[in-house]
């Protein structure tokens, strides 16, 4: 199953000069990763490269109506302090989601890092958007190479 299974991880903050050339990559790696057999994608469902890879993922079913769409969250409280509108595009990726997993009840310390290492522990693939030496999506793709999953990197 792991192998037919992909994870996402990436900032927060995305500069809109890139966001389009972000999301061209994405698609172009998500249909090369389904037409090779990877059925499920699973997103932390946080601002950023999550959100937008949960929207690309839910796009291509329409296309592949096949695939999956698996949020993982940290925590029932995950969207406390975002933007209304930020939330109403959560609320509405959760709505389409074909699964949603929340790794914690309530928000604690760590419990961002328990839902990273949900997803990589059971993905095959890690998609990923790193461009900073440091931060959880840093620690999310060095746990993904350490558990030996195929890393992409989008930013390169």
């Amino acid at each position: 199953m792991r192998v037919k299974t992909c994870c996402f991880t990436g900032h927060r903050d995305l500069s809109p000069a890139n966001r389009e050339l972000i999301e061209r990559r994405l698609e172009q790696t998500l249909i090369r990763l389904i037409e090779s057999g990877v059925i499920y994608y699973g997103s932390g469902g946080a601002l950023g490269f999550d959100t937008l890879a949960s929207l690309s993922v839910l796009k291509l079913k329409q296309q592949y109506p096949h695939i999956k769409l698996i949020l993982v969250l940290p925590c029932y409280s995950q969207t406390r302090g975002w933007k209304e509108d930020d939330i109403r595009v959560y609320e509405e990726i959760k709505h389409a989601a074909d699964k949603v997993v929340y790794t914690s009840k309530d928000y604690s310390p760590g419990c961002m890092q328990k839902r990273n290492r949900h997803l990589v522990d059971h993905s095959g693939i890690c998609v990923a958007f790193l461009q900073k030496p440091s931060g959880g999506t840093k620690y999310t793709w060095d746990y993904a190479c350490r558990s030996g999953l195929t890393v992409i990197n989008l930013a390169e």
